[in-house]
């Protein structure tokens, strides 16, 4: 043998050696055993599978945004942007450069801002065409008048209230033209993910009960693929593909991403091909990162413990509790301000319907973060006797024992306002799972082994749960909203915090998941 065959690499043998394709990959024609996937070899392919950064969701910030609506976002922002200094440069005969003022970029961000206060990129909301027009004259109003009192303040020239009339009638018109065509042309029919799903068994047939717009938005499903330890279909038959070679059919079909839905991956696993897939640029995903992704949830039924040690987030250390705290504090303080004259009026409410002597408080004990309990601090919206008989219960549609003055408070969430100071305590924070009565925790502990993984963080004000689920008033609610407590837990930070503080604006206002 001589030198030059001695040097020849491993690789370069198994290149002269023909191949047998199997549905679960390609395998020497010489390999007695095609379970020695590590064995074999397959060529590198010469075709690039489409970008898929831009199309599905990106991760921002921990948080999955649609990328359809980063794009909206910027356009709407450009458009208020350009509205406001062309009224400006022709109301004040500013040179054209105007449009690149700061004013006008303050306002702009503000509009998209108040947009997000209204829900409208959140991609749960179900409203039509009038209701988005509503939300979107409530933003642009909003602008205008937090400009408005700016100007005033720092003693500057203001449009007059006519052409304020006129800039907020333009504005709402030309984002309400934008936003029906975002709804007749892109939502949810461009810029989606091509996927593909490996298994066809319970697993797969979670992913095809995806059926909400919401939750199929980002991708496209373009079928399911059996392996050997897919023993029972439960998928649409229709959808099932019989290939050669995944990445062959991936790349000729633009499909963007690879997702293992298989029910047991002792065998049957086609290593080759999602290696295949992996080195030609197509995402090879595992179900419950999928499910995170795309609905924004922990599915409980699928997690497995060594999901939870491999995967990303849950990041629990010294400097994100301490900047976490700090926007706590600031941000409690100034609410606590602002609210000061509502907490007046409501105490002088509850004292008239009740009686002086009748408690305006009403406390109660919680869990909170660690296991711990602590006592939390709301206005008093039931009778005195509510629970005379010292069993605990939870809040029904239509309760009889909540007040007159009660009702109001709880259906834009007054009565949790003195839970300020809680968060100044320390026992709670401004965004995170809401704290449940010890009564329910260990029940609930023992319906789900994950829910004690609640209290690893302090509880909150509001959520990521109150802005997707809404009210909850039983266990199997409270285990509904586990799935995005555990999101939250996973993926939480500043920007994700202040976005949920943001979107709790419209919660308010519109009464959503009130009881």
């Amino acid at each position: 043998m001589g030198p030059e065959t001695m040097t020849q690499t491993k690789v370069q043998l198994r290149k002269k050696m023909p191949y047998i394709r199997h549905n679960d990959g390609v395998f020497p024609a010489d390999n007695s055993h095609p379970e020695d996937q590590h064995l074999t070899f397959k060529p590198a392919s010469n075709k690039f599978s489409r970008h898929r950064s831009l199309r599905g969701k990106v991760r921002i910030a921990g948080h999955f945004v649609h990328v359809e609506y980063v794009w909206l976002a910027v356009v709407e922002w450009l458009l208020s942007i350009a509205i406001y200094s062309s009224m400006d440069s022709l109301l004040n005969n500013a040179p054209a450069v105007s449009f690149l003022s700061v004013k006008g970029a303050v306002f702009s961000t503000m509009v998209v801002l108040s947009l997000t206060a209204m829900g409208l990129y959140n991609a749960r909301q179900r409203n039509g065409l009038l209701d988005v027009f509503i939300h979107i004259l409530i933003a642009v109003v909003l602008c205008a008048v937090t400009m408005l009192t700016l100007n005033k303040v720092l003693a500057e020239a203001s449009w007059s209230y006519i052409n304020i009339a006129i800039g907020v009638s333009v504005l709402a018109s030309s984002l309400m033209i934008v936003r029906t065509l975002f709804e007749r042309f892109v939502d949810g029919q461009v810029l989606r993910r091509n996927v593909l799903v490996l298994g066809t068994g319970k697993r797969a047939k979670r992913i095809e009960q995806l059926r909400r717009k919401a939750d199929r938005r980002g991708f496209k499903l373009m079928g399911f693929l059996p392996t050997k330890s897919c023993q029972h279909c439960y998928v649409n038959p229709d959808k099932l593909l019989k290939l050669n070679s995944i990445c062959e059919y991936a790349l000729d079909h633009q499909v963007d991403e690879v997702v293992i839905a298989l029910d047991d991956r002792r065998q049957g696993l086609p290593v080759n091909d999602l290696l295949d897939c992996r080195m030609s640029g197509i995402d090879v995903t595992d179900d419950l990162d999928f499910f995170e992704r795309e609905a924004s949830v922990i599915q409980l039924d699928l997690i497995q413990s060594g999901w939870l040690i491999r995967s990303g987030g849950f990041t629990n250390n010294f400097l994100s509790y301490f900047l976490k705290r700090m926007v706590d504090i600031v941000v409690a303080v100034v609410l606590g301000i602002l609210f000061l004259p509502v907490m007046v009026l409501t105490a002088l409410a509850i004292m008239i319907e009740c009686g002086r002597k009748a408690p305006v408080f009403y406390t109660q004990v919680r869990v909170g973060r660690g296991g711990s309990e602590f006592t939390i601090y709301k206005f008093r919206s039931m009778c005195q006797d509510a629970e005379a008989d010292g069993v605990a219960k939870w809040a029904l549609n239509g309760d009889q024992r909540i007040t007159r003055v009660g009702r109001f408070i709880r259906k834009y969430r007054i009565d949790e306002i003195p839970q300020i100071w809680n968060v100044l305590a320390g026992d709670m924070s401004l965004v995170g799972p809401r704290p449940e009565r010890k009564e329910f925790v260990s029940s609930l502990c023992q319906l789900n082994e994950f829910y004690a993984d609640r209290h690893r963080m302090a509880p909150g004000l509001t959520g990521w749960a109150q802005l997707c689920y809404p009210y909850g008033a039983s266990e199997k609610d409270a285990i509904e909203k586990l799935k995005y407590d555990l999101y939250y837990i996973k993926n939480h930070g500043i920007l994700l915090d202040l976005y949920i503080l943001i979107q709790t604006v419209e919660i308010v206002l519109f009464k959503k998941g009130s009881r």
